[in-house]
């Protein structure tokens, strides 16, 4: 059975450089601009168009007073530099390395990893739900830790330009919590670490995202298939359900984003993700059924 090629959206690339596809929107014309194009702005960004006839409506004392004033943005979208992922990829290899002190190490691992039980106060006695999404922060050994630090950088320098910094945030922490939540679901006494689960789910989103723009998606979807069955061989001591709850939690809001990507649906997007958080939730009520 054959499909059609999915038809190129111009609305998801760059106006200036019809080459690179990007889902941000200039925030006066709500051109798409990519990484290049983009200068912050008090709301957002704006294209080098808008900021050139913003300038250009200034007095002569405010360009001098910007000129006095103004300083290099060193950590800015604007360089098109992943901080995002930079600064998930330095938190996670720190955490790591706090984990290597004998006697502490293993206390704060303890405290982090997830373990399904800690949610359910009437088991443990004990209520702790950060580890929904701290798990992501903890891994077994150095192998583990990087590859996965691996994976997250080369696919976060692809999403991160494309979706701006706070959508890949969200879409990591929701991809980790859709992981720790299928783990609760379908693995309820296995302790789990690692942050699979956040990448899985960037993987789901990239393929959405790719797929809705017309990019070619069969080298993403060839890996993540790989990886999916690595996960169900014994022996491997993986955590397929963080996997496959991490890849359908950041398929969904992939798939809220490409559908929601104009600044006059950015109601609507907030309420879809925060619909799906509210289903993630819920779910977490299934497990006592089972057990009691």
């Amino acid at each position: 059975m054959t499909t059609d090629a999915p038809r190129r959206n111009s609305d998801d690339f760059c106006y200036r450089h019809p080459d690179r596809q990007s889902f941000v929107l200039c925030q006066r014309c709500l051109r798409t601009i990519c990484t290049e194009c983009q200068t912050p702005a008090p709301v957002g960004v704006i294209c080098p168009e808008c900021l050139r006839n913003q300038q250009a409506g200034r007095s002569p004392a405010q360009r001098k007073a910007e000129r006095r004033w103004s300083r290099p943005r060193v950590l800015s979208p604007a360089t098109g530099r992943p901080i995002v992922t930079q600064v998930i990829v330095a938190v996670t290899t720190l955490f790591w390395l706090v984990g290597l002190i004998p006697g502490f190490g293993s206390a704060v691992q303890d405290w982090l990893l997830f373990w399904a039980p800690y949610l359910y106060p009437d088991l443990t006695g004990t209520f702790q739900p950060w580890r929904l999404l701290t798990v992501a922060l903890v891994h077994a050994g150095f192998w583990h830790v990087g590859l996965n630090m691996l994976a997250l950088w080369m696919i976060g320098r692809i999403l991160e330009p494309m979706l701006g910094r706070w959508r890949f945030l969200t879409l990591y922490l929701m991809s980790a919590f859709g992981g720790s939540v299928a783990v609760t679901l379908l693995a309820f006494t296995t302790p789990v670490v690692g942050a699979s689960g956040a990448i899985f789910g960037l993987f789901g989103a990239l393929l959405v995202i790719g797929r809705h723009i017309g990019a070619d998606i069969t080298g993403i979807a060839i890996i993540l298939g790989l990886n999916l069955v690595i996960g169900f061989i014994p022996g491997f001591n993986v955590s397929w359900q963080a996997h496959v709850g991490g890849l359908v939690a950041g398929a969904l809001v992939g798939l809220i984003f490409a559908r929601t990507r104009s600044v006059r649906r950015r109601g609507l997007q907030i309420g879809l993700l925060a619909g799906l958080g509210a289903v993630l939730i819920a779910l977490l009520l299934v497990p006592p059924v089972f057990i009691f």
